[in-house]
């Protein structure tokens, strides 16, 4: 319905260059309360020695100074305990869901966290974001109780807060409130979790910021290394290596996401947990009165994907000009949380690398004289293999020596036995990092529930510490000979190769082989057509008519001119803040004539439907070719001809879902249309522009602030987004109706 014709000319004509490659940051769940710290206790005096005054520094003193000096080798730290299991009192609810519950009275808290066993691994492989947008609508799409605003406000009064999010294989809801609104939260908390509206407006909002993630994802080198690093492991068409793409997050819709949550979301499939300042018995009593109504059949449980073969290694490069640095990553398959050896491998890679320490830095080091952040993870999954990955970054000269230095040192440590100070190095920072990650009962919880969810016993934890604390060298060196192959990981660079002292081919083992990096367009698809969508389509389509003011005074409308003034992007390459003047004129039911005034003069186009001309400041000539299909997309898609496409012949109007109808023709024209639930006016409208060079720009329109024209509604505001980003904000300053236009003066060339 907006005409995009001139301003896609200056895309085309190199005046514009629109940016056509637009991670919908996954919001996690706030379950987790703030780290406490551990500090150090200092060596008591050696014999002979005064203890340090209160208050006095540590270190050398003055000449009758009584403090004494502390070495860093001097500080003995108290021995970790052992990881305690809490308490949890658990239940089965008569509906079927798992209930944990641990008290904890520091603080006058209640959170909880809702676990559903359903996640990104079970997108369907043409809606790939799916599962990510349920979860972000469980919260952020309101109840059917509640909009989405009444919920905020609600929450706000009382500074409680729910979050949703979904992971690879479960979607989570949580809440946390002081215990005083216990009630009126877990009222909301279960509202959201049992009735989930999935509003429309909402869904829009969430599509956009699913292709404004795409069209972000190769801004940072090392997102890159790392989201190609996955991919090539498990495969690119595994769920586990696939990342959304345009296309497939334009095709969900409202009905997808219910035929999701109806599917996944029901109490045997979920698990909750909940922690703080309560009395367990009296807890569960008010959950399972308060869950007492969502009695939805169990469902056969979700069966998630097995990981394929591993793949043979090799060389892959992402060329990035820009920078004087290269992202890397080498990695392959690991194994599960629950592998008898897990200890000792992660034990291997915190020799190999933890940042600016381990064998891999140092090498690296000794080699270019320069410091070096390289990072080795051995990453178990729950339910499958996980990666062994080494990551770090160098500059763009001294890329091959360091990958080089990497592939030795993961040889080298399958060949003999580390060092006794590795090993206790390793192994204490291990220890160490299990302070800060359950430090806290609500962290514990949290990590029981996950445990729980997956099925490991209940005594995992304290049985992993145990095992670390038993690793020995011999260990270490058997699995690295058992689970590493030095010559079949897979290496991901991004950089520049121009660059590079070396090239990545003298490092052996096979062809380099380029990385593709480009974002594919979305291509608009009709939407499966039956004879009881074609009724609801049209059904939909009347909605709208009767909604604009009728269909009888829509079709009295024989011509109209819209004036509309155009805000350029700021962000837009080469006219972004441009103001732009556009006259649109229409005569039905084909003659369409428009001009703009742009930043490189006077541009006018003309059609009748099948041929025109094109007037710029280089001259005229006829229209043919991409600048046809744009201003034959544009007339597709004038106001009147496009609501009252049931009547026109050779159009199909299919409904999309409850509240969307899919419009095309039989010449290849086609968009989709979304209308609002509450006034049943056309809302968004997304179609693709066609380019002189490259895919179709996918473009929406979103349409608000409608007025009565003469007896019409029209709207007065228009915001045009393409591949994601903003490209104009529209403020159309007339409409005017049946005003008498004529074939002759539309048609007539400017002199």
């Amino acid at each position: 319905m907006r005409h995009l014709f001139a301003l896609a000319l200056l895309a085309a004509s190199g005046f514009a260059q629109v940016d056509t490659t637009v991670k919908i940051p996954r919001q996690a769940p706030k379950t987790e309360l703030a780290k406490e710290s551990t500090k150090p206790e200092a060596a008591p005096p050696k014999e002979g020695q005064a203890p340090a005054e209160a208050g006095a520094p540590a270190g050398r003193g003055g000449r009758g100074a009584s403090a004494t000096s502390v070495l860093p080798k001097d500080l003995k730290y108290p021995p970790l305990r052992p990881i305690q299991v809490p308490n949890v009192t658990s239940a089965t609810l008569p509906n079927g869901m798992k209930l944990l519950l641990l008290e904890d009275h520091e603080l006058p808290l209640v959170s909880g966290l809702a676990m559903v066993h359903a996640g990104t691994l079970l997108d369907p492989p043409e809606r790939i974001g799916l599962a990510a947008a349920v979860g972000t609508l469980l919260r952020s799409g309101g109840t059917s109780a509640k909009t989405p605003d009444q919920m905020d406000n609600l929450l706000e009064t009382m500074a409680a807060s729910i979050e949703s999010a979904a992971d690879e294989s479960s979607t989570k809801v949580s809440f946390t409130t002081l215990k005083e609104n216990l009630g009126t939260v877990l009222g909301a908390f279960r509202e959201v979790l049992t009735q989930p509206e999935f509003r429309p407006d909402r869904l829009e909002v969430v599509r956009a910021q699913l292709r404004a993630s795409i069209a972000s994802r190769n801004d940072e080198n090392a997102t890159i290394a790392q989201r190609e690093l996955n991919a090539l492991i498990y495969g690119r068409e595994s769920p586990y290596g696939w990342v959304p793409q345009y296309a497939t997050v334009d095709r969900i819709t409202r009905n997808d996401l219910r035929t999701y949550y109806s599917r996944y979301f029901f109490p045997a499939n979920t698990t909750l947990g909940v922690w703080g300042d309560f009395d367990a018995a009296q807890m569960k009593t008010a959950i399972e009165k308060e869950f007492a109504d969502w009695n939805v059949p169990a469902q056969l449980a979700p069966v998630f994907p097995k990981v394929g073969e591993p793949p043979a290694g090799g060389i892959y490069v992402a060329e990035k000009k820009e920078g004087t640095q290269t992202l890397f990553a080498l990695g392959q398959l690991g194994g599960k949380a629950n592998d008898k050896d897990l200890a000792a491998l992660q034990v291997m890679a915190a020799v190999l690398g933890t940042g600016s320490k381990g064998r891999i830095a140092e090498k690296v080091r000794a080699k270019t004289g320069a410091p070096h952040e390289v990072r080795a993870s051995w990453r178990p999954g729950y339910d499958h293999a996980g990666l062994f990955e080494i990551t770090g970054n160098t500059r763009n000269v001294t890329t091959t020596d360091v990958i080089r230095i990497v592939r030795e040192e993961v040889l080298r440590i399958g060949t003999s036995e580390i060092t006794e100070q590795e090993l206790t190095s390793a192994r204490e920072l291990l220890l160490n990092g299990l302070v800060f990650t359950y430090d806290t009962r609500a962290k514990l919880l949290g990590r029981q529930m996950l445990l729980d969810f997956f099925g490991y016993p209940k005594d995992y934890l304290p049985q992993y510490q145990k095992a670390l604390l038993a690793v020995t060298r011999a260990d270490v060196l058997r699995v690295a000979k058992q689970y590493v192959a030095a010559d079949k990981l897979t290496v991901v660079a991004v950089g520049n190769p121009m660059m590079f002292a070396e090239p990545l081919a003298k490092l052996g083992g096979g062809p380099v082989n380029p990385l593709d990096l480009t974002i594919p367009e979305s291509r608009a698809e009709p939407a499966p057509a039956t004879e009881a969508s074609l009724a609801e389509g049209k059904s939909l389509l009347q909605k709208a008519q009767a909604a604009m003011g009728g269909v009888q005074k829509m079709l009295t409308i024989k011509d109209y001119t819209q004036t509309g003034s155009y805000s350029i992007d700021p962000g837009i390459p080469n006219i972004g803040g441009s103001k732009v003047t556009e006259i649109d004129r229409w005569l039905a039911p084909n003659i369409f004539r428009q001009e703009s005034v742009l930043p490189a003069g006077r541009v006018a186009a003309y059609t009748d439907g099948r041929l025109g001309w094109i007037s710029t400041p280089q001259g005229w000539g006829g229209l043919v070719g991409t600048q046809l299909k744009q201003v034959q997309g544009d007339l597709f898609r004038t106001w009147f001809r496009l609501m009252l496409s049931d009547l026109v012949e050779g159009r199909t109007v299919n409904a999309v879902d409850d509240s969307s109808v899919q419009i095309s023709d039989t010449v290849g024209q086609e968009c989709k249309v979304e209308f609002d639930a509450k006034t049943g006016l056309p809302r968004r409208i997304t179609y693709d522009t066609a380019q002189a060079i490259g895919p179709p720009l996918y473009t929406e329109d979103l349409l608000e602030d409608y007025r009565d024209v003469d007896g019409v509604k029209l709207p007065f505001k228009i915001t045009i987004n393409q591949s994601g980003r903003k490209f104009a904000d529209v403020t159309v300053m007339e409409y005017q109706l049946n005003s008498g236009l004529k074939v002759g003066e539309l048609s007539r060339r400017p002199m």
